[in-house]
């Protein structure tokens, strides 16, 4: 129960008055901004040896950033059911901090093998897929902590000050692993290492926090059907959830990035990690306006309105030869997509009850991993038959379409008005 809800304590002015909070923003900081680096240099790395070591062009390298996206989701779909449901049975801190451990696994591999230069496609594959394992856990669980400890009425302060943290580790991040990679090619994995020791410390440092009642005496088949069962039946929810996984699916500019960097735009690794923070920037810049002036009317319009904007921009960098034209649509699209992020967490947070919100969470988590990892594959694919260019612009292109469709399919989302939980009276959580 968070801080201000026990007796005699005053009622916090913000989430950050909160300790445990406050271990939970740092924790997802430090986790973020090593993974996003780690992400950026491995998609970097497995580029560049595709081209170098293998003898590959273009199309076939970039297929295999397609494939690099694919090998970090299907961990993802085929255990997203389970980690829901550990999310809502056991400790979600020590969930989070086992699935940070494994990163830091990954970060200590990553670190040796380049430094001997031993790295090979195999093995960039096998630790996307641990990376994505571990993620898959995580997610779920850190997403379940936060309303643990913070007061419903703080709750949209709070996902968009926990949007601040991932999107200053995502800006800071790449930027950051692009530097250090061309200088050193070992240097972002052991820092990145030191960076998850803090996360994980940060985690087991939360307060105990007791399992949701009632879920040890359901059977674990039992919660995995309950919890698809609660989202397919929120049609507000499920619509933004669908929405988010099919217009990130065909607009995911960013799985081509490492193509734009060097072939296209020739920027190279330092070039790579700048673009590949810009989108962070703009998503800072929004959420840090959420976090003082939360969003309250008119959310389903405004949300729509935003992975249009999100289309628009992937179609202009697709076609843009300038690199700080690239850059300037790089943090327009990145902006867009936080308002749309924003919305969805506040509606999936605020209107699910605690003893399903971990599988409601995974479910979510999901479709976003689909629409990044499956869009990775998209993207990849695509760019093997239309040019990365071509790929870049019919996503864009897709993602408008999908909204408007979506427009016209769930008329809940255009009709939305505000953050209230009304889904919760009306549909009981299992």
């Amino acid at each position: 129960m968070p801080d201000c809800h026990r007796p005699g304590v005053s009622v916090a002015s913000s989430p950050l008055a909160i300790r445990d909070f406050r271990l939970v923003w740092l924790a997802r900081f430090c986790s973020v901004l090593a993974t996003t680096g780690t992400v950026v240099i491995i998609g970097y790395q497995l580029y560049d040896v595709a081209r170098s070591d293998y003898g590959m062009g273009i199309g076939a390298a970039s297929f295999q950033l397609g494939l690099l996206g694919l090998v970090q989701f299907i961990p993802f779909m085929l255990l997203t059911p389970l980690a829901g449901v550990v999310a809502d049975r056991f400790d979600r801190r020590r969930i989070a901090a086992l699935a940070i451990a494994i990163d830091c696994l990954i970060a200590a591999t990553l670190a040796w093998t380049t430094q001997a230069g031993m790295v090979t496609l195999p093995l960039l594959y096998a630790l996307a897929a641990m990376y994505g394992t571990a993620r898959v856990f995580l997610s779920p669980s850190m997403s379940a902590i936060i309303p643990n400890v913070v007061p419903e009425q703080m709750m949209p302060r709070a996902i968009a000050l926990g949007s601040v943290a991932w999107q200053i580790g995502s800006v800071a991040g790449p930027a950051a692993a692009g530097l250090l990679f061309a200088r050193n090619a070992a240097t972002p994995y052991w820092a990145a290492m030191v960076l998850l020791v803090i996360s994980g410390f940060c985690v087991l440092a939360i307060r105990r926090l007791p399992p949701p009642q009632g879920n040890r005496e359901t059977h674990p088949v039992r919660q995995i059907v309950d919890g698809f069962s609660y989202v397919w039946n929120e049609r507000f929810l499920f619509g933004c959830v669908t929405l988010d996984l099919f217009a990130v699916l065909l607009g995911g500019a960013t799985a081509l990035l490492p193509v734009f960097a060097r072939d296209i735009l020739n920027v190279g690794a330092e070039g790579l990690g700048i673009m590949r923070a810009m989108p962070a920037v703009g998503a800072v810049l929004v959420a840090g306006y959420f976090s003082w002036k939360p969003l309250a009317n008119n959310v389903g319009v405004k949300m729509l309105w935003a992975v249009v904007g999100y289309g628009a921009a992937t179609i202009g960098f697709g076609l843009s030869r300038d690199f700080m034209l690239s850059v300037v649509l790089l943090a327009a699209l990145g902006a867009s997509d936080m308002v749309s992020v924003y919305i969805r967490t506040s509606l999936v947070q605020l209107n699910t009850p605690d003893e399903v919100r971990g599988r409601v969470s995974s479910i979510s988590g999901l479709a976003v991993s689909a629409s990044n990892e499956l869009g990775e594959m998209q993207s990849g694919v695509a760019a093997a038959l239309l040019g990365a260019t071509g790929a870049v612009v019919f996503g864009g292109a897709g993602a408008i379409i999908v909204t408007i469709l979506w427009t016209w399919i769930f008329p809940e989302l255009r009709n939305a008005r505000t953050f209230a939980p009304r889904f919760r009276q009306r549909n009981p959580a299992p």
